[in-house]
């Protein structure tokens, strides 16, 4: 990961009201609308003078009001150089890390987030022979976007497999590497939201709750249930924060798979607690279920990014350096 040292260009008063109104912004507005509110609160001047103040803030809003925004695609595109008003970046499919165009450059197989529908353009990547990263622009149009509506019908997914004939492409100045450990940084944030929302849901369940006169809190099954949770959660933010010091791409896949994996406990704790009622449609905890499934796919899953790690192990014969505790 890039070297994203704060910039102490903000005191603590003035990260307060940012922080304040970024998550106010992102939890009432999505897609479009949060973008333009990001515009007018100058989410992309503090990124380039605070980034983990401000990927953390919006990124955690967006999870714990499960909204969307084109704020990955900005974050991907800062990294790589590449203009952050060019298009939509087509993402590599759940589950994968390598950039989604393949073979000779006009096979693509990739998938776009809900901006891909507002977008003209979308931006396209591929790896070039010397192993940097080429990129270009196509009509989204062309790419005929299929949405996906399985697991998590707000994010707005569309699936892109494609052939087309592209010649203009260019090199990106930054490191796609860079950008993944920057991006599965931000989505563990993501994934960190909605699990706060998820505990957050069972808790208040919990103390109204009552059965055999008295709150199901005070049950020590519940109890245990929901500080596991917590500790779950913690332990995912610790993670992310380790990324944040140590800014290496082991880190911030240790920090992502940390994330995915937390995710998985506090979505069985919390359906757990919330029983039938969490089974249902009519309670908001499906939605934070869904959302954190899908955003442990993106820039591989948790089973995946540790399974990665320990064949890059077991290859090199020798444990990676990690930030010690």
């Amino acid at each position: 990961m890039t070297d994203l040292h704060e910039a102490p260009a903000l005191d603590e008063t003035e990260l307060q009201i940012f922080r304040s109104a970024v998550r106010d912004a992102a939890s009432t507005r999505s897609g479009g609308a949060l973008d333009a509110s990001l515009a007018d609160i100058g989410w992309t001047d503090a990124l380039a003078i605070a980034p983990r103040t401000a990927t953390a803030a919006l990124f955690e809003a967006q999870g714990a009001a499960c909204g969307t925004s084109g704020a990955l695609s900005h974050l991907l595109l800062s990294v790589l150089g590449i203009p952050t008003d060019t298009g939509a970046v087509v993402l590599p499919a759940l589950g994968a890390t390598a950039p989604p165009v393949l073979g000779n450059g006009v096979d693509v197989g990739g998938l776009g987030l809900e901006e891909m529908g507002r977008s003209e353009q979308a931006v396209l990547l591929r790896t070039a022979h010397d192993g940097h990263v080429e990129w270009t622009t196509a009509p989204v149009a062309k790419l005929s976007p299929e949405p996906v509506h399985g697991l998590d019908p707000t994010a707005g997914v569309v699936r892109v497999e494609v052939r087309l004939s592209l010649d203009a492409w260019e090199r990106a100045d930054g490191s796609w590497q860079d950008a993944v450990a920057l991006a599965r940084v931000a989505v563990g944030h993501e994934l960190v939201g909605t699990m706060r929302t998820m505990l957050s849901l069972a808790r208040e369940h919990a103390l109204e709750r009552v059965q055999f006169d008295r709150p199901i809190a005070g049950f020590q099954a519940v109890r245990h249930r929901l500080a596991e949770s917590l500790v779950a959660i913690e332990g995912a933010s610790a993670a992310l924060d380790g990324a944040w010091s140590d800014r290496s791409p082991v880190t911030a896949a240790l920090a992502k798979a940390a994330c995915g994996r937390g995710a998985t406990t506090v979505r069985r704790h919390c359906q757990q607690v919330l029983a039938g009622i969490g089974f249902t449609t009519e309670h908001d905890l499906h939605r934070y279920v869904r959302r954190s499934m899908l955003l442990d796919g993106l820039f591989g899953s948790a089973r995946s990014v540790t399974a990665q790690l320990g064949a890059e192990v077991l290859a090199r014969g020798a444990l990676p350096e990690v930030l010690p505790l």
